[in-house]
Formats: C-alpha cells, structure tokens, sequence
C-alpha cells in the first residue's frame, strides 16, 4: 500500500485549517494542523512532513519568520497562503523559499491541485539530486557518496571511492595504467600504486577479489569495468 503524503496545514484561522484539511483528506493526503509557529515546529520534530500549506498573518511569528527558520534546516515544500494578493508579499514569500504563494480567495479545490503541483516537482527534483548506479550486488550512491554490496554499507577511502566512480560511470571502457596515473596520482607513480590500491578496492567490494566480477584486468593495458 502507498504510503499518504503528509500535509502540515498552518493557520490561526480554525475554519480555513480545517476546511483544507477535509479537501485534502479527501483527496487522499494524511493532515496534520497547527494554529501558530510553535505549534507547527512542534509538529514538524515529530514526523515526516512532505509539504506545508503556511499563513502568513498569525500571531506571534507570522508565516515569513516561521519559514525562514524552516528553511534553515529543510527544503520541505512552502505553499504561504494569505488574504493579501499584493506582488510586495509575494515576491518575498518566494525569496524566503516559498514554493508557492496562494490568495485565500482561491478555491480549496485549486488549493489542492498547487499542492500537488509542488510535490510533483519536488518529487522530480528529488530523483534528478539523488544519481543511482547499480550493478548486480554493488550500488553506489553518487548523492551520499555511499557504496553498497548486497545491501550492505561499506567503507572506501576517498581515492577508492573516485577510483570506483570512474569505472562504473564508465563501464566496459579500458582505462590505461597511464590515464589512471595521470588522473588520480598526477602522474607520479608506476603500476604497482595502481595494483595496490585497486587490490584493496576489491577485497572490499568483490565476493572473490582472485577472481573479481566488476573491475578487470585488461592484460598489459589496464583495468576496464564489466558493468553487467
């Protein structure tokens, strides 16, 4: 079963909290409602939140302050939702980090679609920030910088890591002891600094480093990665 997206929906006018809460529900969102800043950062430490629907005008710390400290620790999605249709407001919500920025004229139907609308392209966002490479068992996370081999993390050192990068963003192509050098030592070294640290790199990621399945010998050449 998919999991339901959560929307935090912050305004001390209870009637509109509630109002978009029911649309959304309906829709098929899991709602959560705050009526000031505190209240909302108070949710936002307990879970998940995929998207914010924020007032601006609230008492205490109105919508822009509450969004800037947001955004100083997440990029969740910011729709601010306000009585006012001046570009003043809203050329300073989007400057904070808004999203989106809704008069509160608009409809709850079109309050939903903005919505989704803004998820869509975090969502899109998200899968473009986060670059994937998977071969077989060995997964590494170009985002993070992390490796795995069948589910499990392991620890490379920085030049492993860039050694494995260039080979599996590379796959088949042979690279030369020479263009390894070149790029990784500044051409200081012989082949045995290549064989000592791809030696190294194999006892972790492959299951038999004597007879290893991703990074190959290309005799009296160099190495190519097999990428299948």
């Amino acid at each position: 079963m998919k999991e339901l997206q959560t929307i935090l929906v912050v305004d001390d006018d209870k009637s509109i909290a509630e109002l978009l809460r029911d649309f959304l529900e309906n829709d098929g969102f899991h709602v959560e409602t705050s009526y000031d800043a505190i209240q909302a950062l108070a949710v936002l430490k307990q879970g998940t939140i995929h998207c914010i629907i924020l007032d601006i005008m609230m008492p205490g710390m109105n919508g822009f302050e509450l969004c800037r400290q947001i955004r100083s620790e997440s990029n969740v999605p910011i729709l601010f939702l306000s009585a006012r249709s001046d570009d003043v407001d809203k050329i300073r919500g989007l400057a904070l980090g808004g999203d989106d920025y809704i008069v509160k004229t608009a409809s709850p139907g079109e309050i939903v679609a903005r919505v989704k609308a803004v998820l869509r392209r975090s969502s899109s966002h998200q899968e473009l920030k986060r670059r994937v490479l998977e071969y077989g068992r060995l997964t590494l996370d170009l985002s993070t910088r992390e490796v795995f081999v069948g589910g499990r993390p392991i620890s490379l050192t920085p030049k492993e890591y860039d050694l494995l990068l260039l080979f599996a963003e590379h796959p088949k192509y042979v690279f030369s002891y020479d263009q390894l050098l070149e790029k990784f030592w500044s051409g200081i070294g012989d082949k045995h600094t290549i064989r000592v640290h791809l030696s190294r790199l194999r006892e972790k990621i492959e299951a038999d480093p004597n007879d290893p399945q991703f990074i190959v010998n290309v005799w009296g050449i160099g190495y190519r990665f097999k990428g299948e």
